[in-house]
């Protein structure tokens, strides 16, 4: 019986062991789905040079194939992790031991039990199991061990390993942590960087260079010795490796190159769009973008000061804070946030102040200095500053500072290639680290007098030319309720009969009004629907003058049909993308060529077709782009004839001075800047187009110029060329021959000219009389064209 009760006993003690077994490995993942396993892998963006601009990523990961990480890596992490990897079969039984002993008191205490892992046990446990610290835990991961064993190789798993292992700085996998702790590759690395890199799995936190660097070094020292103690340093490279400092970047960065955040996020939003969240964030793909580094450092940078020169011109506002110096200010101060693009600017104190005479103290270096006595009389003109104030400034020779202020106003500016649609700069805001609003893409304002050259487009597109006659009166319009709508135009004098080219050089406010009721304002809309300016216009004569609203971004395309002989090209960013295996899966360029694949054999080579679609005649375009010319020549964006021949544009001032614009190109690059604030209040009087917008569009141009020299505008093969008051129009065959019917006309005197002397002339032309008679009032002494202020109601 004792024996039946013994064999009981063990029949239930198996039972209850298979039961227990059952339970706990019913839902054991398999480990042969790790053969075909990747991790979630950043989306790397670049732009069109091959310069890294961003990351999209949940996990900051690259994932690199195990032939691709040096040998030094590799033992860096045998050495402190798993120095008998490729001798044990899943499972370190001496090293099980040794963590045995030390977790019979780490049980006694409550700790957290240790490991003694293998590499092999890790990939289980991070790949396939959670990170709870239990019995049952660990006998799945001793299970799955050696099943990962039986199914890949020991290279496969330590891919897995080194591209899996979260190693802190938001670093997951060896070849993100290289990037983001010391900003190199893996291939870069020395011995010294990698043991530092290995030294982390154990704990980042507690290792963090910044925050423990005692405990970073010794730790890394140490793993630098096990690589030595198996052979894998010599003694002389183990001196040298642990003699040098442990240096590291003061935060992960996604990309070095630092001054594209808008343009970054908006290709995100769009890739969003085309790809899904899921693969963008996760999926590893190859982002090749459209973006010129040097454009765009140039883009931001003009911007900048444009908006900082705007400030300048409007005062001083005051300090952002005070401070009464007692202990730990500085920690206060250092809260503020500057614009994280003005790296050289820092927070500082004000201690003391007598006239233009103003010292300050940093906050950060706790160096003492002056201000420059200028930028001290210009604060001192509207709100004189104080002991205590808290101010921005940046470091001058001599031991001044300039005083700086964060511009309450804001714009955008975007540079497109008119032949392609490709978007070579962008940048939305005054600083994307205090708002990442993208003005250029998302700021819905009127154009103002930006809008009338696609006015001066229609009626081109019909019987007018750029010498035909319209004339500048005054002009009025019965409105809703008993009320009307006089356009002025800015200068509020009238002019007379005047040419096309030259009411758009100087921007006649009334003369585009007569031109757009004359030619329907239906015909306006829908051809600049057809250009791409906006799809919400509607046939209001006010919308001649800009009261419609668009985007810089949709504007500056539009634009680009006036340079590239009338074709809209739809803007893009995204250039090329490829999933993790190399395989493209889209390209911005939607043509094909059928024969770009065949081999040379000394033929003529393939020709693709332009891209984008004909809205306008070449004619047109070209007559447009002329005169737009005329603008910076002899118009209201005079201030940028310093760039050149070829090089057109039209301002903008919007109603209150609420909006300014400037479109320019060269026949290579259409820019449009844009300047406004958020809520849209007035920027002040006198803020025109000419005032604002052109300098920041000068000084870009003067970079832009330098890779895309200025030249001639494609002249149309059907073009018939004229000179006319000096300067060489092209028309449409049959056109020039009324022209030259309509040359009396254009000797009618085009200075200012008097409401009765208007009235003259309207019934002068509407007798057709060849000459009327000079204007009985004197002419006023010629001055400079003013920029127009459009949008009237």
């Amino acid at each position: 019986m004792a024996g039946i009760g013994l064999l009981g006993a063990i029949a239930l003690a198996g039972l209850v062991v298979a039961v227990y077994a059952a339970w706990v490995f019913h839902d054991l993942p398999d480990a042969s789905e790790l053969a075909d396993y990747r991790p979630a892998t950043a989306t790397r963006v670049y732009a069109g040079d091959g310069t890294l601009i961003g990351e999209f990523s949940d996990e900051r990961r690259i994932y690199v194939p195990y032939e691709q990480v040096p040998a030094t890596v590799v033992q860096a992490f045998l050495a402190a992790e798993d120095r008998n990897f490729f001798q044990h079969g899943g499972i370190d039984v001496s090293g099980i031991g040794r963590a045995s002993l030390k977790n019979v008191f780490n049980v006694v205490s409550g700790r957290r039990l240790e490991g003694g892992s293998t590499i092999t046990q890790q990939v289980a446990k991070n790949v396939l199991l959670t990170n709870e610290s239990s019995l049952n835990r660990k006998l799945k991961e001793a299970i799955l061990s050696s099943r990962l064993e039986a199914t890949l190789t020991k290279e496969q798993i330590l891919e897995l390993y080194m591209n899996e292992i979260f190693l802190g700085y938001r670093s997951y996998g060896v070849a993100s942590a290289a990037y983001n702790y010391f900003g190199k590759s893996l291939a870069q690395l020395t011995p010294d960087e990698a043991a530092f890199l290995a030294a982390l799995p154990k704990g980042p936190n507690n290792y963090h260079p910044k925050r423990h660097p005692g405990a970073a070094k010794g730790r890394r020292d140490w793993v630098l010795g096990e690589m030595a103690q198996n052979g894998w340093l010599t003694p002389e490279q183990l001196a040298t490796a642990r003699a040098r400092p442990l240096s590291t970047q003061d935060a992960p960065k996604r990309a070095a190159y630092a001054d594209a955040d808008f343009f970054v996020e908006e290709a995100r939003r769009r890739s969003n769009a085309l790809f899904g969240e899921e693969l963008v964030q996760r999926g590893g793909l190859y982002m090749r973008t459209t973006l010129d580094p040097t454009l765009q450092s140039a883009a931001r940078n003009a911007l900048m000061k444009g908006l900082e020169n705007y400030d300048r011109r409007h005062g001083w506002r005051g300090a952002w804070g005070t401070t009464d110096f007692a202990p730990g200010w500085q920690a206060a101060a250092l809260k503020k946030t500057a614009p994280p693009e003005r790296r050289q600017w820092q927070a500082a104190a004000v201690e003391s102040a007598s006239g233009n005479t103003v010292r300050v103290r940093t906050a950060r270096d706790d160096r003492t200095g002056t201000l420059v006595s200028s930028d001290a009389a210009w604060a001192n003109a509207r709100k004189p500053l104080q002991r205590g104030d808290l101010i921005f400034v940046e470091p001058r020779d001599g031991g001044q500072f300039a005083l700086k202020q964060v511009p309450a106003v804001n714009g955008a500016l975007v540079a497109i290639e008119p032949q392609s649609g490709r978007v070579l700069a962008m940048v939305g805001g005054y600083s994307y680290g205090l708002s990442s609003f993208n003005r250029a893409t998302q700021a819905w304002r009127q154009p103002g007098s930006a809008f009338k050259p696609f006015v001066y487009a229609a009626a081109l597109e019909g019987d007018y030319t750029p010498t035909s006659i319209v004339l500048d009166a005054p002009i009025s319009f019965a409105g809703p309720g008993g009320s009307r709508w006089t356009p002025e135009n800015y200068s509020r004098q009238y002019y007379g009969p005047q040419t096309l080219r030259r009411g758009l050089e100087l921007s006649r406010n009334v003369m585009t009004v007569r031109l757009a009721q004359d030619i329907g304002m239906q015909n306006v809309v829908d051809l600049s629907k057809k250009m791409g300016v906006s799809d919400t216009l509607q046939p209001n004569l006010s919308v001649s003058l800009g009261a419609g609203e668009t985007t810089p971004y949709r504007l500056t395309a539009a634009y680009a049909a006036f340079v590239n002989g009338g074709r809209r090209v739809d803007p893009y960013l995204i250039e090329l993308v490829q999933d993790r295996n190399g395989e493209t899966i889209y390209r911005g360029d939607k043509r094909t060529c059928r024969e770009c694949g065949r081999g040379f054999n000394g033929q003529e080579s393939p020709h693709l077709q332009p891209i984008g679609t004909q809205v306008i005649d070449p004619v047109t375009a070209y007559q447009i782009s002329s005169m737009l010319e005329g603008v910076v020549q002899r118009g209201t964006a005079a201030s940028a004839r310093g760039l050149g021949r070829w090089v057109g544009g039209k301002t903008g001032t919007t109603n209150e001075y609420r909006s300014a614009w400037f479109v320019g190109f060269s026949s290579d690059i259409v820019v449009g800047v844009f300047i406004g604030f958020d809520d849209n209040r007035p920027l002040g009087g006198g803020e025109t187009g000419a005032t604002g917008p052109v300098p920041v569009f000068t000084e870009f141009m003067q970079a832009a110029l330098k890779q895309r020299p200025a030249r001639p505008f494609v002249r149309p093969r059907n073009a018939i060329f004229r000179t006319v008051n000096g300067i060489e129009e092209a028309f449409r065959p049959g056109q020039e021959r009324r022209r030259e019917e309509e040359m009396p006309r254009e000797t009618v005197p085009v200075g200012p000219q008097n409401y009765n002397d208007v009235l003259r002339l309207e019934a002068e032309e509407k007798a057709q009389q060849a000459a009327p008679p000079p204007s009985a009032t004197p002419t006023p002494p010629k001055r400079e064209p003013a920029e127009d202020l459009s949008g009237l109601y």
